[in-house]
């Protein structure tokens, strides 16, 4: 059996008090790149009939901005300035070699606001009605918060489950832990909030003890009952890695040449806000292999998705053989790979993703699986005490623990120790209280951590993380003392809106 996962997650980004901000185009790009196509793609297996099995986790931070009306308002503009750039450049490069490309691109776009319009402007939504259709959504920590580094994680799982309980209406089966990470205990609190799943990387499992029989080709049950899935990976390389991967075939879209840079400045003038050159999302060029780059080819892109979405399932299908004959259960090839990958970073992923799902739909020798459907058809497995892991650097929690970010955690852990006292001591108030929990939650994100590390925006995660720290210390003493700053208040609550109804009674419950 073959069960993939995509895990949607982006920080909360959203800045009212600039009018455009370089950081939003995160979600934007996503939100064209990736999940509307997704979503197109899902809803067309789902109406043509086609049994497709796929689970996905949609973060509480990314469901939220995906509701937010500000940030919807901005992506209306953003698709509108993206569409009118591609028509420009259509015009600009007619009769030219990039002529197609740009023809296509602006053909996509125009599908793209298409189906926007279809879903009513509701990726979550329309995800939440995919359930019944083949699609396990799955739940994850409310900030994406690297629980093992946490004093007190269990505010960040609390939150999460409910946050996924008010997205989809439904009680999660899984539970995505950020990063993949995980340390002996953390499956306990999963099990408190009903959960009866989540993932953890290849040495996760082969380093529990005892060894798993099986390795990382069937669950196992921790100590606290919750059953843990070890990702495969033979699977993995073959889409993420960066020498052999599928994603850096030639004929696939060049990411990094971007009409931005490439397109003379005065073209391109009526685009930029502020007149600087930045990356728009319209690129033309394919990988290629060497330079200069060539224009894309969109019919040559597809055949190599086809062949590389038929070696991937013909891979599955030898391994499974193998692993059938060693097995006394059905072998499960688990496959999680970021959402984003899809579409974003590999423009052709979606489609690819749409031959694997079709190929497998209905097969015998590669058969789609769920986690949660994969435990209801077999329900006995070894019991294990995992290893301490991640999906990072080496494995372990290198990359949210280093030189760079590790002056974080001592203010983050003080911050959870305040709330907690806070929440159970302080004279109630309920929105002072509300938006210290936000604010707590939104510097435990462990994408600053990992941006400081990567050294791509390490100037705003820097920052985003000690403004957060910021206004919880500043709200802190201002409630400590009975004295809350009303006017200072609103320009917090409007500012960070995430999760408006969040119980910030869930810090009551640390221990």
């Amino acid at each position: 059996m073959l069960a993939l996962l995509l895990h949607a997650h982006l920080p909360f980004v959203r800045h009212p008090e600039h009018e455009h901000f370089l950081e939003e185009d995160w979600l934007f790009e996503a939100i064209t790149e990736t999940y509307l196509p997704l979503v197109e793609m899902l809803f067309r297996l789902a109406e043509e009939g086609v049994p497709f099995r796929l689970a996905m986790t949609v973060t509480p931070t990314l469901g939220h901005m995906l509701r937010d009306p500000l940030l919807l308002e901005r992506y209306e503009r953003h698709l509108a300035q993206l569409i009118a750039l591609t028509e420009s450049e259509a015009r600009r490069l007619a009769g030219g070699p990039s002529a197609e490309a740009a023809r296509f691109h602006l053909l996509r776009l125009f599908r793209v606001r298409e189906w926007w319009a279809l879903i009513e402007h509701d990726i979550v939504g329309a995800l939440g009605k995919l359930q019944d259709h083949g699609l396990e959504l799955v739940a994850c920590a409310a900030t994406h918060g690297f629980l093992p580094l946490m004093q007190q994680a269990e505010s960040q799982v609390r939150l999460g489950v409910a946050a996924h309980r008010e997205m989809f209406g439904r009680e999660p089966a899984g539970f995505w832990m950020p990063e993949c990470a995980y340390t002996p205990g953390l499956d306990s609190l999963l099990a408190e909030h009903g959960v009866r799943w989540t993932a953890l990387d290849a040495h996760g499992l082969t380093r529990a003890t005892p060894k798993p029989r099986n390795a990382v080709w069937s669950p196992v049950f921790m100590p606290s009952g919750v059953a843990a899935f070890g990702r495969d990976r033979d699977s993995a390389r073959q889409v993420w890695s960066t020498a052999d991967g599928y994603p850096g075939d030639p004929a696939y879209r060049e990411f990094y040449r971007d009409a931005g840079w490439d397109a003379p400045l005065d073209a391109l003038h009526p685009f930029l806000p502020d007149g600087a050159r930045k990356f728009t999302g319209l690129k033309l060029h394919r990988i290629t292999g060497h330079e200069p780059k060539e224009p894309y080819d969109r019919t040559a892109a597809m055949r190599a998705v086809e062949r590389h979405a038929a070696h991937f399932v013909a891979e599955r299908v030898a391994q499974l053989q193998v692993l059938r004959e060693y097995m006394d259960v059905p072998p499960v090839i688990f496959a999680p790979f970021d959402a984003e990958l899809f579409g974003h970073w590999w423009f052709e992923g979606p489609e690819w993703l749409e031959a694997v799902l079709r190929k497998c739909a209905g097969s015998r020798e590669v058969p789609l699986t769920t986690p949660a459907q994969y435990l209801a058809e077999n329900d006995t497995h070894q019991l294990v005490q995992p290893a301490a892991s991640s999906w990072g650097d080496a494995g372990h929690w290198g990359v949210w623990l280093d030189p760079v970010n590790a002056w974080i955690y001592p203010l983050l852990h003080a911050a959870e120790r305040r709330m907690a006292e806070l929440a159970q001591t302080a004279e109630p108030h309920e929105r002072a209280l509300r938006q210290l929990a936000r604010e707590l939650l939104l510097a435990q994100s462990s994408d600053w951590a990992f941006l400081m590390r990567a050294g791509t925006a390490r100037e705003y995660a820097t920052l985003r993380t000690k403004t957060h720290l910021r206004r919880f210390e500043t709200l802190a003493d201002e409630l400590a003392a009975g004295q809350v700053d009303e006017a200072t208040l609103l320009i917090m609550e409007a500012r960070d809106n995430f999760l408006p109804d969040i119980d910030w009674r869930a810090f009551t419950f640390v221990k």
